[in-house]
């Protein structure tokens, strides 16, 4: 068993997409299996064909990461129909990953994602962490549905599984890339291996600079130029020990270090405020625009022209550049030793720290309001440690796993809040209409007694310590010729302590505001805006208490305890050869926490969000006919969630909440289609109904858990398919070239949380208007990739254009901060051209 795993682990893996065979990046010639499209895949943590395992899951290696121009998680999208992701306002704590349309919106540092990523066996505890650049990757395997029975922990959408080379233990060798294109991108990555001792030590050493310019113009509140946004600036060394001895003991220590100085992301308005078209800014001096420069806006929820011609021209606004800057280094240890010929003992552990300082202005205009200002940190430290006891019985009839895992997290953010020399007078602006400009510019200087609000500061600190341990089993029985029964099991158990305090505030203001309220001095149908904005929640002093009548910050220093038995049970039967088909139940699970947000304790609210478990079915056929020549996957699935987790910018706050039923349904289809030697031609096609149904909640649920009823998920179109073709050709005996297209198809998709307003009765449910450019229309997005190089691939030069056509695209659409009905977006990644440069030896 040991001999036959480590032949399958060395070979180079082909995919779904196009096979390794053709565009082999190693020295060495493809081997039997890899021209025979055998893609060995480790989603049971074993080394097996992908073909022959009871799992939807699509795998990739560098060279075809290279052809979709594929550097981080974030692009996975264009190499399969099923993964998705999103990214909004900064650079570490926005990103969400989906997985069949399911995922967990993140802007909050207590959020984990529904998709684990883990790299090298070691889990990742935030998207944020795990966008370095791809380089020296041996592959990436997206695996489809919950996964916590072999993948630790918080897999209830899927998991990135991601392998960097290993060491080569018998030969000298190494790649140099670089690239050049638009946005002055610049990238340069490479990769050296040495073997020490032959055939039993080496070194392996990658690194990796990528540089680009944003593509989104800021300016400032006089059209001037502030920054491009969303910029690139980051770099990634890695270095490798690997060995095997004679009774072979097999392992390797990986060692890395990035930075990333970064930027992102900046909003596009799409809808004007009213309070700008009814030029109610003019009257407290912060001119006809209110500090919006975009030359285009609409000024209509209806005109959906105007509001696309705002995206196309990413024009963004700001008062304060956005500084972003993070690092991370981490240790890993990935180990093997052979107990019997049958039996080996697995173990991998890791240590991770990021850090991440950002600042940026939090209100999306060119009025100084609202600021995350500089000194704010976020600190994630990360221990992990799993021992895995496998292998077979009954002359191999039975493959047999046992073994455990524990991890500890520890989560320090401070970010320092201020409000902005305009905050007064947008207020003023905002209440103009209301009071026929009875309180002055500025109302809560004259309300709080002279106060101006540009003075108010406040550092709040949020940290959350995680222990998580687990024991596990995963087992596969052939039971008879052909058909295999595989049994998974897992308990999980899971503590967290999470606390919010306020280290510093000066905030003059909302006492003030509150004694005005109290002595009756604002009228009734004010106080609650009176209120909420001199006691602004990022910024006011946490003294809310249980005797306080006012929904104010409250500190909390509390704990979250939980378990789980999540467990798997699959029937799996070979007709013939090639055509295999499964049947799958899973029940998985993802931890709940702590909403770490300055009002999650206020009004005697309890900061803690549930877990979220899901009951997943899924039926699959895999297939190989006609000698090899089509290669065809099919899965259909029914996934249904409880207590799905939810975060949620309400404009003033992050609200934190469980929908107590989502559900994802649909089909999967992935084929590979070879008519000759020199084409291979791909095509995958996801349809899936992601939604909250019309019962999601009760009566008793807040309104804005019920309104989310009969919407379907963020994020989630319906229809993915991608569509492409590679053609190769030798030239003679010293050249060869390629030609690779790839269209990614996809239907309209929502980008908000709520499609409607929220209402304040019940009666209003499902009344409230459509919250406007809530949709993403359909689009296609085109990749195309030439080359001409060496036969023995030592150089190869391409030229490469990713969204062909500029399809401009949202990821998230939200309602502008403090600028009442406005609504902006963060547009997603126009077209990129360039040239690439490769070299191996």
């Amino acid at each position: 068993m040991r001999k036959f795993s480590r032949l399958l682990t060395g070979l180079a893996c082909s995919t779904a997409i196009m096979p390794t065979a053709a565009f082999a990046q190693d020295a060495e010639q493809p081997t039997a299996e890899e021209a025979e499209g055998v893609i060995i895949v480790t989603a049971t943590r074993r080394a097996q064909d992908v073909q022959e395992i009871p799992i939807a899951v699509t795998a990739v290696n560098q060279v075809q990461l290279d052809r979709q121009g594929v550097v981080n998680v974030q692009n996975l999208t264009q190499v399969s129909p099923s993964f998705s992701t999103s990214q909004a306002q900064n650079s570490s704590g926005t990103v969400v990953l989906r997985i069949r349309g399911v995922g967990t919106t993140s802007n909050n540092i207590g959020f984990e994602s529904a998709v684990g990523i883990f790299v090298d066996g070691a889990y990742q505890s935030r998207p944020g962490i795990a966008l370095s650049e791809f380089v020296d990757i041996e592959r990436v395997e997206v695996l489809r549905g919950p996964q916590g029975t072999l993948f630790g922990r918080n897999t209830s959408a899927g998991a990135l599984n991601i392998t960097t080379k290993r060491p080569e233990l018998d030969s000298v060798g190494g790649f140099v890339n670089a690239t050049y294109g638009n946005f002055e991108h610049m990238n340069v990555q490479g990769a050296v291996n040495i073997p020490i001792v032959e055939d039993s030590v080496a070194v392996r050493f990658a690194g990796a600079y990528r540089k680009r310019d944003g593509f989104v113009t800021v300016l400032d509140r006089n059209g001037d130029f502030l920054q491009d946004t969303n910029s690139v600036d980051q770099f990634l060394v890695r270095g490798q020990i690997g060995w095997e001895t004679d009774s072979g003991f097999r392992g390797r220590i990986i060692g890395d270090y990035s930075e990333s100085s970064g930027d992102c992301c900046g909003s596009v308005e799409l809808l004007q405020s009213p309070v700008e078209s009814n030029g109610l800014f003019n009257f407290v001096t912060l001119g006809a625009r209110g500090g919006m420069s975009a030359p285009v806006v609409a000024t209509s929820p209806f005109d959906q022209t105007t509001a696309e011609q705002a995206l196309d021209n990413r024009i963004a606004t700001a008062d304060t550049l956005h500084l972003a800057a993070s690092n991370q280094w981490g240790v890993t240890a990935d180990l093997e030793f052979p107990i019997s010929d049958s039996v080996d003992l697995f173990y991998v552990g890791s240590y991770r720290q990021y850090t991440n300082d950002e600042s940026y202005d939090s209100d999306f205009s060119g009025l100084d309001v609202f600021n995350v200002l500089p000194g704010s940190v976020t600190d994630i430290d990360t221990m992990t440690h799993e021992l895995r006891l496998q292998g077979e019985a009954f002359s191999g009839a039975l493959q047999w796993m046992i073994g455990g895992y524990y991890s500890e997290e520890e989560i320090t953010q401070s970010v320092n809040f201020g409000l902005g020399e305009d905050y007064g007078e947008l207020i003023g602006a905002l209440l103009f209409a209301p009071t026929n400009g009875g309180f002055g510019a500025n109302p809560l200087t004259v309300l709080s007694g002279g106060v101006d609000p540009s003075v108010v500061r406040a550092t709040n600190r949020y940290t959350q310590d995680s222990t998580s341990w687990s024991i596990f089993t995963h087992n596969t029985l052939e039971i008879t010729n052909g058909l295999d029964l595989t049994l998974g099991l897992r308990y999980s158990d899971e503590s967290k302590d999470g606390s919010f305090t306020q280290p510093s505030v000066n905030n003059l203001l909302c006492p003030a505001i509150l004694g005005s309220i109290g002595a009756g001095n604002v009228p009734g149908p004010l106080i609650n805006t009176i209120f909420g904005t001199g006691c602004f929640a990022f910024t006011a002093p946490a003294i809310g208490s249980d005797a306080n009548p006012f929904p104010l910050p409250r500190p909390f220093d509390t704990n979250f305890e939980d378990d789980e038995l999540i467990y798997t049970v699959k029937l799996g039967y070979e007709f013939a050869a090639p055509v295999n088909v499964y049947a799958a139940f899973t029940h998985g699970y993802k931890a709940g926490g702590f909403n770490l947000d300055s009002t999650a304790a206020a009004g005697g609210a309890d900061p803690r969000f549930d877990s979220e478990v899901v009951d997943s079915y899924e039926i699959g056929m895999k297939a190989r006919m006609l000698d090899d020549a089509i290669t065809t996957n099919i899965a259909a699935f029914y996934q249904e969630f409880t207590n799905f987790q939810v975060l949620e910018f309400t404009g003033a706050q992050f609200q934190t909440f469980n929908v107590p039923l989502a559900i994802s349904k649909g089909f999967e289809l992935e084929t590979v289609i070879r008519p000759t030697d020199g084409l291979t031609i791909n095509g995958g096609v996801t349809y899936v109904d992601a939604s909250y149904p019309s019962d999601c909640a009760a009566t008793t649920d807040a309104l804005r858990v019920q309104n989310l009823c009969g919407n379907e998920l963020t994020n989630a179109p319906q229809l993915v398919s991608l569509l492409g073709a590679t053609y190769t050709q030798d030239i003679g005996d010293s050249l060869t070239f390629f030609l690779n297209g790839q269209a990614r198809i996809e239907s309209d998709r929502r980008t908000s949380t709520q499609a409607r307003a929220v209402p304040t009765t019940a009666a209003d449910l499902g009344t409230t208007a459509l919250l406007p450019f809530d949709v993403q229309d359909g689009n296609v997005k085109i990749n195309l990739r030439a080359g001409i190089g060496d036969i023995d691939d030592a150089w190869t030069v391409e030229a490469w254009v990713t969204n062909l056509t500029d399809e401009v695209t949202r990821g998230v659409t939200f309602n502008t901060v403090l600028r009442s009905g406005s609504r902006s977006a963060f547009t997603q990644q126009p077209r990129m051209y360039g040239v690439t440069l490769r070299g191996q030896f």
